[in-house]
């Protein structure tokens, strides 16, 4: 069990690094990118690949786990990471379109190798039937990745203003290659390795439940970008005001307290009493109510509430829903996945969700371009919605 919670930590460790270089380079890319003068719909564009490369990876890293090990397929994730960095301290002249989506590309490849070797992971580390520490675990990978990523934007906005665009992405490639080579050599090479070679074909999931469980993923992320990703930073700076540093500070507590949230799920929804289960009444539930978090913000900008407040009001209520279903999210798909094929159930569930980022990015863009933020609010519900309505088709029950 000691060995376990090493390599637990080891991975946890290794995730939380590369996290603070995600959050910290599509905070650089989005706001360096708006400064040069790219429109909202090119910055979304500047994402495409990054978020369509996640839905091959997903389906691809799976199976090359299920034959090589995770520990091959998350390292593999951070060099790339260091390399997709480094391309972008090239001279501005470099930076076309093409370039800078060339180079996403290559962060979406080792972010979704990154993950879905992490998460697969837990699966392994916990003991048969531990549903409770399958639950904790899991939540206190995601929650701390996720309020690291806040701290990313925080970083990245800072290092924008206080040394410049090329000089943060090199100290972030520096720091996370010497972390690559620390979690190298703490972790087993042959873990979640399949004792028989898996066929490509097994990349896709004969579990009706993982298959509804991950087209509502698909839905529920990506209402949370088509309005999160390009437009609300947007609004927050040519809109509202708000500096380079400010825009990042709040993304960052944002994604800190929403982290925060999601560390403390398993606590907040009660697994394992007697009086409450995680099971589909609460996928059900939690996006129902989540549904109008959306519409009220986009109802008090129509009525012309103060900005400012009304979004950080909002976004503080979305927060706090939003993580508790993917919390619930990211423990079922773990709870419905099999031991023997842990890292292609989880592979096929994270291209659904990269799907849904790729879907509600270039939503993002493109309806805040033509229409506004209040249009991407009424379409996240809408998103919102879909999700509920498959999330009807789960299992009854699942923990135990």
């Amino acid at each position: 069990m000691n060995q376990q919670l090493h390599h637990y930590a080891v991975v946890t460790g290794g995730y939380w690094a590369f996290t603070i270089t995600d959050g910290a380079i599509r905070m650089l890319v989005v706001l360096y990118f708006h400064l040069l003068g790219y429109s909202p719909l090119e910055v979304a564009m500047l994402f495409l690949l990054y978020e369509l490369c996640g839905v091959f990876t997903n389906l691809v890293g799976g199976w090359m786990a299920a034959r090589m090990g995770l520990n091959v397929t998350m390292h593999m994730g951070m060099a790339l990471q260091v390399i997709a960095l480094a391309m972008l301290t090239v001279p501005d002249s470099w930076l076309s379109v093409l370039y800078v989506m060339m180079a996403q590309a290559l962060s979406g490849i080792a972010k979704d190798l990154n993950k879905m070797s992490a998460k697969a992971s837990v699966k392994l580390l916990v003991p048969k039937d531990a549903e409770a520490k399958l639950f904790k675990w899991v939540s206190i990978l995601t929650g701390s990745k996720n309020a690291l990523k806040g701290a990313g934007f925080f970083i990245g906005a800072i290092l924008l203003d206080a040394v410049g665009f090329r000089a943060a992405l090199g100290i972030l490639a520096l720091l996370l290659a010497i972390v690559l080579l620390l979690t190298w050599i703490k972790l087993p090479k042959q873990m979640g390795q399949m004792k028989s070679k898996a066929k490509f074909t097994q990349v896709f999931s004969n579990n009706s439940a993982i298959n509804w469980l991950s087209a509502a993923r698909l839905f529920l992320f990506g209402s949370r970008d088509v309005w999160f990703t390009v437009a609300l930073p947007v609004f927050l700076y040519s809109v509202v005001g708000w500096s380079f540093t400010q825009v990042g500070s709040f993304f960052a507590l944002w994604i800190i307290g929403y982290g925060f949230i999601q560390t403390i799920a398993p606590k907040l929804l009660s697994l394992g009493s007697k009086q409450h289960k995680v099971d589909r009444s609460t996928v059900v539930g939690l996006a129902a109510v989540l549904s109008l978090t959306p519409i009220a913000i986009a109802i008090g900008l129509d009525f012309k509430l103060e900005p400012s407040l009304l979004l950080i009001a909002g976004l503080a209520m979305f927060g706090v829903l939003f993580a508790l279903n993917s919390a619930v999210h990211s423990y079922l798909i773990l709870s419905y996945a099999e031991r023997d094929r842990v890292s292609l159930d989880v592979g096929f569930y994270y291209m659904a969700n990269a799907s849904g980022r790729l879907f509600g990015t270039i939503l993002s863009g493109l309806i805040y371009q033509e229409w506004g933020l209040q249009a991407c609010l009424y379409c996240s519900s809408a998103m919102i919605i879909m999700a509920t309505l498959l999330s009807l088709r789960l299992p009854s029950a699942t923990a135990k």
